[in-house]
């Protein structure tokens, strides 16, 4: 879990949890909104697809982003 105050963060530190998780033997990343993406054969192949999907996200028109 991360501890650490994020750049202009003030206050108490908020709970923060990985977006990665493991079920059985296939990792999956979570979104803020709530989508699981997976599986993937590891945790590294998670991370590449967190990559990508947050790619994709930024290049949406402001107005389609997920916030």
């Amino acid at each position: 879990m991360d501890t650490q105050h994020r750049t202009g963060e003030e206050g108490p530190v908020p709970f923060r949890s990985s977006r990665f998780f493991c079920v059985g033997s296939k990792w999956y990343f979570t979104t803020r909104e709530g989508f699981d993406s997976g599986p993937f054969a590891s945790r590294e192949r998670a991370e590449t697809g967190l990559k990508r999907f947050l790619h994709v996200v930024r290049m949406l028109p402001e107005e389609q982003q997920l916030h």
